[in-house]
């Protein structure tokens, strides 16, 4: 990704917010056992007593979050999917344009599989630029997740629904720049893209 994209690519922040102190999954499972809500939470990431199998990932592997697999969902369309775990998939993606009909609805799917420790405030940051200049910013926070084991091997995400704008205007190649980024500011995956939008799928 271009430097310049990549600075305009931040998350949002709430003033007052502080990130937690960062804890192993062992520090989280054994904290404050007698925490009706503490509990609730570490049972939705998978944590805590009962839970079986192990992390994913080769302990030579430094990632905490692998994104695996991303799925544009249209509306009365088959689904176009792109496989990140094929080696060259993301140069593959930057070079190939998808087509947009104006108008469309769609949706964005994402498959991940997070490795070795918790994650918090995972979200997915979007730029879109037309000829050099900014027509839009998104973010979608994803949440917070525990490490997948082999009984849940990967994490599915389905954004908000958007519409693609319609109009000559609109017409055209648009560039767009994207991470995954978490509450730690860590970057586990940024990459660059393209689609146009046309009149109609052909």
């Amino acid at each position: 990704m271009a430097s310049h994209a990549d600075d305009e690519l931040k998350p949002s922040t709430t003033e007052g917010y502080k990130v937690g102190e960062k804890k192993s999954v062992d520090e989280y499972a054994k904290l404050d056992a007698e925490d009706e809500s503490l509990t609730r939470w570490k049972k939705s990431l998978g944590i805590g007593v009962g839970s079986t199998g192990g992390s994913l990932g080769e302990p030579g592997d430094p990632r905490k979050v692998v994104i695996l697999q991303l799925c544009l969902l249209i509306a009365g369309r088959d689904d176009v999917v792109i496989n990140l775990d094929v080696p060259g998939a993301l140069e593959e993606l930057s070079k190939r344009p998808f087509t947009i009909k104006e108008g469309a609805e769609y949706r964005m799917r994402v498959r991940f599989r997070v490795q070795h420790e918790v994650i918090s405030g995972l979200r997915y940051l979007q730029l879109v630029k037309r000829k050099g200049i900014k027509v839009d910013s998104s973010e979608e926070m994803m949440g917070s997740y525990g490490p997948n084991t082999p009984e849940s091997p990967y994490y599915e995400k389905t954004f908000a629904e958007e519409e693609a704008p319609s109009g000559m205007l609109f017409r055209g190649s648009y560039t767009a720049f994207s991470k995954f980024m978490d509450d730690d500011k860590n970057t586990h995956l940024k990459f660059d893209w393209s689609f146009e939008i046309k009149k109609s799928w052909d």
